[in-house]
């Protein structure tokens, strides 16, 4: 393996030292702009091995597991210099779609930390591990304990691991709710059949509030519910939550500010309804996702709370089936919150719109900055553009953004 001797000069998208230039770049996780290193490989992803001159801006990482651990890229960096980098990952997409937008602010809001977590469990030779996949690697690495999650969390690692005693290999997702811990289990088939009769005490034994495996409600102690606005939603087995209540919290505050004194809403890609449900204390709200769990969990909050102006909520695949523009000119406003690949689709249509006023929330600047050049080459313009860091440590950003015609 050849041993490199580089001067790292940027940061790459996913949070990796580049060195380098043209055909030739390097990429060296672990590596800050600036620093000297020295690197060991042959292709075009190397490995550190030592820092010769550190950057000013190198921090102690605050994780023992920091390093080995895939889920987090980048605690050895100052957190001022890391939320510009994060930011300016929006302009730099935005204007590779040419597009100018100064770096937009980047919020914190890591809050108490991630309210849910997804964890790899193994059991081999007698012995049961539980933890995250290593950097590039599907080698799982054994934790106890992740300083990222909500404190509530703390049991995660114990419970997947009692979960494979229980059912062999399987992966282990926990969202924290109101009620307590909400699991959902994915696991052979066959081991969940041969456990079916010890499953249900296992919600007992492990203090959940619901235990679900391979999509099914296995038994429930509480419903698992979450706070959206003033409604009070039950979760749907493996339902989507943001990352971090504070991070739900401030993108909902930016929507319910862009639309102003909008009197009829529609929500894309709605979810369980953390926007629909704010947005509904003063507009007219028509919801639309292809989750039908998602849409039901919705459509029962809907009819259990009361003061809210109109919510209906449709199961529509927006891939397959955007709203067209005859059905929504009598919307006052758009809000979409797509996946990671974006709203194409659906950007096309309101493109050809009169839509006044078009809320997106994204998760990938690529897609956001694809789906913004749709909406500029459509009439709507640029007004106003907020990053949001609830994966902190990590390259992933949230990205809020106004369009106005």
């Amino acid at each position: 393996m050849t041993e490199h001797r580089l001067r790292i000069d940027a940061m790459s998208r996913r949070g990796e030292g580049l060195a380098g230039a043209g055909q030739q770049r390097l990429f060296i996780a672990g590596a800050l702009p600036g620093e000297e290193v020295l690197a060991d490989g042959d292709g075009a992803q190397l490995s550190l091995t030592s820092v010769l001159r550190a950057s000013p801006e190198r921090i102690d990482p605050l994780c023992s597991h920091y390093g080995r651990c895939g889920g987090c890229q980048l605690q050895h960096w100052q957190d001022a210099p890391y939320r510009a980098w994060k930011a300016a990952q929006v302009s730099e997409a935005l204007a590779a779609r040419g597009l100018i937008h100064p770096a937009p602010d980047c919020v914190d809001a890591h809050g108490a930390g991630r309210r849910r977590v997804s964890l790899h469990a193994r059991q081999a030779s007698g012995k049961v591990t539980a933890g995250y996949m290593a950097a590039r690697s599907h080698a799982l690495i054994d934790i106890s304990k992740c300083p990222i999650l909500e404190p509530v969390l703390g049991p995660a690692f114990d419970i997947a691991r009692a979960m494979a005693a229980q059912l062999g290999d399987c992966d282990v997702a926990l969202s924290a709710t109101l009620t307590g811990l909400d699991a959902s289990v994915r696991a052979e088939r066959g081991a969940v059949k041969a456990r079916q009769a010890e499953l249900p005490q296992l919600i007992h034994d492990l203090g959940l509030a619901r235990l679900s495996v391979n999509g099914e409600i296995i038994a429930t102690a509480v419903s698992p519910r979450v706070m959206l606005g003033r409604a009070e939603v039950v979760i749907p087995p493996g339902g989507f939550l943001q990352a971090t209540a504070l991070g739900e919290a401030t993108l909902a505050r930016f929507v319910l500010d862009a639309v102003g004194m909008a009197k009829s809403v529609a929500d894309l890609f709605c979810g369980i309804g953390p926007f629909s449900f704010r947005l509904a204390e003063s507009a007219r709200v028509a919801a639309f996702d292809s989750d039908r769990g998602a849409i039901a969990a919705l459509n029962d909050a809907v009819r259990s709370t009361a003061g809210l102006k109109p919510i209906t909520a449709s199961v529509r695949d927006l891939f397959r089936e955007p709203l067209v523009p005859n059905e929504m000119k009598d919307f006052d406003a758009v809000v979409f919150d797509p996946p990671r690949a974006g709203a194409e689709a659906q950007a096309r249509q309101l493109a050809r719109s009169q839509v006044r006023t078009v809320v997106a929330v994204a998760c990938d600047a690529q897609s956001f900055a694809r789906d913004a050049a749709l909406l500029t080459a459509g009439g709507y313009a640029l007004k106003r553009l907020v990053t949001v860091d609830q994966f902190k440590w990590s390259s992933h950003v949230e990205i809020a953004a106004l369009f106005m015609r």
